[in-house]
């Protein structure tokens, strides 16, 4: 709000509409007398309002409502044309891509392979991703104001270059980011993909207001995201979270980790050692000979331990479960020392293969090895929840930027 004096009509009238306009995102549709109630404007001046809305293209009439008693009152929502952003979820195998309205609902999707693609074609899949989406949504890319990036690491804010995703090829080139900004048309931003699970599940999913919480997700990776005082702590590098590197007992001592990519917690409870853990109590049915990637077969394995612990058997796969609760709780105990969360998040694949059979061993385990006790629940967005985390980091920043009006 440059130029403007805080308490000048100017900036008022900009505070209501924004109000307005955050209603209108919660509740959809409203009529006049509605947004008067729950701004405390009066309906004059809720009238001048959504007239002012109205001029600028951020609100439509939109249908109308029975009026109690009297004639039908239109009804306003926010004009979901007003602005669109894209997200993109990167990793080895593919990128997905989607385009968003300023409402938050999804409106293009696509997914690109990438599998043996030329490590140094990277801008150009990134620009296949976002058009190949672009195009679903019917738009043009020049009309996306901004694009959030989730992969794997983070980029380092000191260098430019990727760290700790050595398996994403490609992507550690320092001119990286340079390319892209020049390549692509609108603000361009990256994050750490488990960050924007977090973002997702604090906005729209089993964080919602809640601060203070520790995410903690396993799928192709473990990996940990750490809301503090309700923003993401990201570290001096952009590695706080990357759990998987935490030397913990039970797993070997491997150092030089980067260079590994492995040790620690990804050794005890990674999705990779499950099919292993398996064999070695006894299972070597076809849930662990089945074709998959790791995280399949881990999921899988977790699925069936979970179905038996609800049937009340005994067996090897409860104690498949057993073992891998108390691997997560292991380097959970670590985590909750520290940061003192009021609130843990279980998400991914693997996790979510579990149910709560496995939420619940894990919360019992932690129970006993850890001083403080933070609530465990399972992640609530489940259906491409780093897309939809990149999608919503877009809106945030698109939303101050287009709702503003007192510019």
């Amino acid at each position: 709000m440059a130029g403007t004096t805080p308490g000048t009509p100017r900036v008022l009238r900009a505070m209501n509409d924004r109000a307005a306009l955050d209603l209108l995102l919660e509740h959809g549709p409203l009529s006049r007398t509605r947004i008067g109630k729950l701004t405390g404007l009066s309906k004059p001046t809720a009238s001048q309002l959504l007239a002012r809305l109205e001029a600028a293209g951020l609100v439509v009439a939109t249908g109308t409502v029975a009026g109690r008693p009297g004639p039908n009152a239109q009804l306003y929502a926010v004009n979901a044309r007003a602005a669109h952003v894209a997200g993109l979820d990167v990793n080895a195998q593919r990128i997905l891509a989607a385009v968003a309205d300023v409402t938050g609902e999804t409106v293009g999707e696509f997914e690109l392979r990438t599998p043996g693609r030329r490590a140094d074609c990277v801008v150009r899949q990134v620009a296949d991703a976002l058009d190949g989406a672009v195009k679903d949504a019917g738009l043009a890319r020049s009309e996306i104001h901004r694009v959030v990036i989730g992969t794997p690491g983070a980029f380092d804010p000191g260098t430019g270059r990727l760290r700790y995703a050595s398996h994403l090829p490609g992507w550690h080139s320092p001119a990286l980011l340079d390319e892209l900004a020049a390549f692509l048309p609108m603000p361009v931003e990256y994050e750490n993909d488990v960050n924007l699970v977090a973002v997702a599940e604090q906005r729209l999913g089993a964080a919602r207001g809640h601060d203070d919480f520790v995410l903690l997700w396993n799928e192709e990776g473990l990996g940990a995201a750490l809301v503090i005082n309700g923003r993401l702590h990201r570290g001096f590098t952009g590695g706080a979270g990357e759990v998987g590197f935490l030397p913990v007992p039970g797993a070997p001592l491997v150092r030089q980790v980067t260079k590994a990519n492995s040790g620690g917690f990804q050794e005890l409870a990674g999705a990779q050692v499950l099919a292993r853990l398996a064999r070695e109590l006894g299972i070597d049915d076809d849930t662990v000979r089945a074709p998959g990637t790791h995280h399949e077969v881990a999921s899988r394995l977790i699925a069936r331990a979970a179905e038996v612990a609800e049937a009340g058997e005994e067996g090897p796969y409860t104690r498949l479960l057993d073992r891998f609760a108390t691997a997560l709780a292991t380097g959970l105990a670590s985590m909750v020392a520290v940061l003192d969360p009021e609130l843990v998040v279980l998400s991914g694949d693997v996790i979510a293969a579990g149910g709560e059979p496995l939420r619940g061993r894990v919360e019992s385990e932690l129970a006993e090895l850890s001083a403080s006790r933070p609530r465990l629940i399972a992640g609530a967005v489940t259906h491409r929840p780093v897309l939809r985390g990149a999608l919503e980091s877009a809106l945030v920043t698109t939303r101050d930027e287009v709702f503003d009006t007192s510019r």
